[in-house]
Order: structure tokens, then sequence, then C-alpha cells
């Protein structure tokens, strides 16, 4: 086996994940620029909407496991291919619903599901599979293609909307889904093994006794402190970002009377911001410690959320997105990085998958109590507070996590 040719075949796999992730979290911020629209059309509460949003992200996050175990089982390529057919189907039927309970049953049920088999995990999947050198590196590329899945999607579909309307829209979304299959067929490989390479960086594949070994710790995972410090922390994560500003932050800018099309601007550019935020972070965790950096990260959004409240107008929201942009998903790299040191690279799916399903439970609550907040009160303002000091309880928790100095590496390198 080679451990190296002129281009690595991996760069070419992450090439096409990033794509695949570009699109699935492009269609995930799809609920935050549709939202006024399905209240005034349809006549359904925002918080009724933000109801189906918030069970979108619970059967996203308890699937997000079972599909690491799938994608550990059946190979990443045929659970991506799988995830994107049911997304692509599920959003063109979706542009044709006229009751509650089919945005439940399409957004909340479908959409979160597809999510769950592999699109949540497939970043750790691929990462950890064909990278020892520049690992979070990749992980950082992968964070920044959901960045610029907003930073595309968000003011592509709100053009979209204000001139053809959500239904063809949300069938237009349907049908790029359906074309990212293409590249995922005839391009993506499951493991280096499949073209005769080694991971980059790594001088021997990992034996059956490893493999052994890994198994072994995954079992003992769910008694290790760890593991329960890693899904805390990002279920922390999902309340401060997909929860409460990735779900409420276009409908807040709203009601401050900032129009849509501006407000989708705000996001696109904080969305431009989680691009650099996230390349820098992949960059610091192959560097620095990543509990220092997961501190620093969660001490700093949380700050960020305290002055949202304030900002009423659109140049404060953008400085506000500039700010809480850099932050916004860089907490990624340095979660799969312990995740993978912690508990064994090939493991490494598996393991996030759990600790994206906390996070996809912390997004549901905080995305149902944004909505539930403004109906009952008026304005986000308490759930934005709330958020901020979430945020620096997890910046004191990142602390608490250990990296065993036990654990041999995996692979050599």
């Amino acid at each position: 086996m080679k451990s190296n040719q002129k281009l690595f075949y991996g760069w070419i796999v992450v090439a096409v994940t990033a794509m695949v992730l570009l699109v699935s979290f492009g269609v995930r911020s799809s609920p935050g620029v549709f939202m006024l629209s399905l209240e005034s059309d349809l006549g359904w509460s925002r918080a009724s909407i933000s109801a189906a949003v918030s069970l979108s992200l619970i059967i996203l996050g308890i699937s997000s496991p079972y599909g690491g175990m799938m994608v550990a089982r059946f190979g990443p390529k045929r659970m991506t291919i799988v995830a994107l057919a049911m997304m692509g189907i599920t959003l063109i039927w979706s542009s044709q619903m006229t009751e509650l309970w089919q945005l439940n049953v399409f957004w909340g049920g479908l959409l979160g599901l597809s999510g769950g088999l592999a699109g949540s995990v497939l970043s750790a999947t691929v990462s950890n599979r064909w990278f020892v050198q520049h690992r979070g590196m990749v992980t950082g590329i992968f964070g920044a293609a959901t960045s610029a899945g907003q930073l595309v999607f968000v003011p592509l579909l709100t053009s979209m909307l204000l001139s053809i309307g959500w239904r063809p829209s949300t069938m237009a979304l349907g049908v790029i889904s359906l074309l990212v299959l293409l590249p995922v067929l005839f391009l993506f490989k499951d493991d280096p093994a499949d073209v005769g390479l080694l991971p980059l960086g790594a001088t021997a594949p990992i034996s059956k006794a490893q493999a052994g070994a890994e198994a072994d710790l995954m079992a003992r995972a769910v008694r290790h402190p760890d593991f329960w410090l890693l899904c805390v922390t990002f279920f922390i994560c999902g309340a401060t970002t997909n929860g409460i500003i990735g779900t409420h932050l276009i409908p807040y800018a709203v009601d401050c009377g900032i129009p849509q099309a501006t407000a989708a601007g705000v996001v696109a550019l904080l969305g431009t911001m989680n691009f650099v935020g996230t390349l820098a972070s992949g960059w610091l965790t192959d560097r620095y410690d990543p509990r220092k950096l997961l501190c620093i990260y969660y001490g700093f959004r949380g700050l960020s959320l305290f002055l949202l409240p304030f900002v009423t107008d659109p140049l404060g929201l953008s400085v506000f997105a500039v700010i809480f942009g850099l932050d916004y998903i860089s907490t990624v790299p340095p979660t799969i990085a312990l995740a993978a040191d912690s508990f064994g690279r090939r493991n490494a799916g598996v393991i996030y998958g759990w600790a994206f399903c906390a996070h996809s439970l912390g997004a549901a609550l905080s995305a149902y109590l944004g909505g539930v907040t403004r109906d009952a009160l008026g304005n986000y303002g308490p759930a934005f507070i709330a958020a901020g000091v979430l945020g620096i309880c997890a910046a004191v928790l990142a602390l608490r996590i250990t990296r065993p100095a036990s654990l041999k590496p995996l692979v050599s390198g």
C-alpha cells in the first residue's frame, strides 16, 4: 500500500464531502428563511413552526449515533446516497404541503432522519479514515463547507422566496439535493484501502487487534466522564447556534424593523465569518490543546449572545454577525479531535454521532423555547440571555475534559 502519490485521492473525497455538507447544511438553514412565509401564507404560529424545526433536530440527533453505526457497517458512500435521495424527495414532496401535520412529517421527521443517516457524522468519518496529518485542517474545511451552505443558500433562498414564493423554492432545493448524488456516485470512496493507499501521514494500516481495542473503547465510552463532557458541551453548542441563532435570527431582525432581504444578507455575512473562523479553528486544532480552544470559543460565544438583545439596527446586527460568525461552528474541529484521540480514530464517527445527538437536542430545545418566548413575551431578549449563560457554562466544562495519556495512537505518524 502507498502512503503518498502526486494527488492524494483523499483530497478528492474531501471535495465531494464538502459539497454534500454544503448542500445539507443549506437545506437545514431553510426553516429560518421560510418561517415568516409559512406563518403568513398558511396561518401557522411561530411556536408551531418552531416545534416542527425542533422535531427535526431531535430526530436528527437521535438518528445520528445509529447513522454513525450504519456508516461503520455499510460505508459512508452508501449511507450518503440514501440520505441525499431521501432529502431531495422529501423537499420536492413538502413543496405541496397545506396542513401542519405535513410540516411535522416532512420537515420534522424525514429531513431530520436524512441528516442523521450520514450527514452529521460524515465529516468525522472521512477526516479520520483518510488523514493522520492535516486532520484538523480537513475538519476545518468541512466546517467551512457548512458555513458556505449558509453563506450561499440563505441569500439565494431569500431571493427566490421574494420572487417566486416558498413552494417553488423548496422544490428547487430538492432538485439540487438530488443532483449532488452524481459526484458521490462516481467519485466518493469509503476508505484509502479501496484505492490502494494508507491514510495520509500513516505508515501502517490499522490492524485487527487495534480495531478490536477500539471496539472495547467504544463499549466503555458511556462510563467515561470525557464522553459526557463532550456531549454536554456540544448540547450547549447546538442550543447557542443552530437552535436560537440559526432558527430565529432572521425573524428577530424582522421584529426589529429590518427588511428580510437585509436580514438574509446579515446571515450571509455571519456565514462568511464562520467560513473563516472554522478554517482557522482547524489550523489551530492541529497545533494547540483542543480543550483550551473550546473554552475560548464557548466563552466568546456567551459574551456575544449577552449583547444581542441590545442590537436592533442593521449596522449593529452586522457587527454581531462578524463577531459571532467567527465562533459559530469553530467548536467542531476540536470536538472531533478529542473524540478521536480519546476513543479511537475509526470510532470517531460513532462517538461524534452521539455528541452530535446531544448537539441536536440542545438545538431543538433552544429553537422551540425561542419561539415560545417570542410568542409569550413579544421579544427574544430572555432567550438570548439564557443562551449566553449556557455558553459561559460550556467554557468552564470544556477545561474539565482530559486527553488520556494511556491511549496509544491507532496509526503511527
